[in-house]
């Protein structure tokens, strides 16, 4: 049993136990006048003492050793011989009790205690039992949902780090076409690469970022892709709203635009356009709209890019996001919402 769990379930046992002693208390308070305070206390402590001896047993040594091993004949002979001893040091005390102390009217007392003490042992038994498959239950459920979110994390882990190496590739493949052109962009595109490397090693390692930086991550890959596109392509990033105040999961923007680019404007000549919106109000809303050369490109794949931010908006943003996705005849958008963010 992990310490959390152990100290949870002492103290809702132990509440369980207060108030099981404050109604046998209130059920019992005539005994103060008719037998004394006195007797009225050991009567109150040897019945809560052999009901929690009871329940112990129980829960710690027949519930294991014969109910979860399914041997169920077993687990209730030894229940009943468990109430029976019970009964028969509870039932002399209070024909003790209430035949000599309180009085000396005694006949049918015996009888009577018996019926009484069965019946209020077996619903405090049936109660401890109760209360230990609900703990059980409720410990194993949060248990399986830690583990589901450390599974969640790691695999939101992994695909985040599918997407470093993949920029990487297109951004080598940027430069080399540059210097293959000896190109004089080729130094200034070294010097963007190396912020954006900067950025991917030491700053995109926390679960989110300020939306800021991420903003000034795509404004440099933007640059980058101007400089390799060399097609006068008509590039915008507008951000609309405050950023201070919100935060997000690294490289999550990225995958849209590089798909954009990827299918889209790249593979335009002339009177190419990609336009990034990006407002920050309740929630975070980014648009990425370009144009595409034909139709038949609509049905064409967007690559582990996209399929990765699918999946890693499903982990990190259940039921609280949405990714819509317009394939036209002329040009693709892309609108991601996501709530929680600011």
């Amino acid at each position: 049993m992990i310490p959390g769990k152990l100290n949870s379930s002492k103290w809702i046992y132990t509440v369980f136990w207060v108030l099981v002693t404050v109604i046998f208390l209130y059920d019992t308070r005539y005994l103060i006048t008719k037998a004394g305070l006195p007797f009225f206390l050991i009567c109150a402590a040897v019945r809560i003492a052999l009901l929690i001896g009871l329940a112990w047993i129980n829960l710690n040594i027949l519930i294991p050793r014969y109910l979860f091993r399914k041997r169920y004949i077993l687990y209730f002979v030894w229940v009943l011989l468990l109430i029976a001893g019970y009964l028969v040091i509870q039932s002399v005390y209070d024909y003790y009790l209430y035949g000599f102390i309180i009085g000396p009217n005694r006949g049918g007392l015996l009888s009577a205690s018996l019926l009484y003490n069965f019946t209020h042992t077996s619903l405090y038994l049936l109660l401890t039992v109760a209360l230990k498959f609900s703990i059980d239950w409720y410990e194993q459920k949060k248990l399986l949902q830690e583990i589901k979110m450390a599974q969640l994390q790691t695999e939101v882990n992994f695909l985040r780090s599918q997407v470093n190496p993949h920029f990487l590739f297109n951004a080598l493949n940027n430069l080399y076409a540059l210097t293959i052109k000896k190109s004089d962009q080729a130094p200034d595109m070294v010097l963007k690469l190396s912020e954006l490397m900067e950025y991917m090693l030491y700053e995109s390692n926390a679960d989110e970022v300020p939306l800021e930086k991420e903003i000034n991550y795509l404004h440099n890959y933007l640059e980058l892709e101007k400089i390799r596109q060399g097609n006068g392509a008509d590039i915008r990033l507008t951000v609309n709203g405050n950023t201070e105040d919100c935060r997000i999961p690294p490289f999550l923007i990225l995958p849209i635009v590089e798909n954009a680019f990827k299918h889209g404007i790249s593979k335009i000549v002339h009177h190419a356009y990609l336009h990034i919106t990006i407002e920050i109000t309740e929630v975070l809303t980014v648009k990425v709209l370009n144009n595409k050369l034909n139709v038949q490109q609509a049905e064409e794949s967007g690559g582990i890019g996209l399929a990765n931010l699918k999946k890693r908006l499903d982990l990190l943003y259940p039921a609280a996001h949405t990714l819509d996705i317009m394939n036209g005849a002329i040009q693709h958008e892309v609108i991601l919402k996501i709530d929680r963010l600011c």
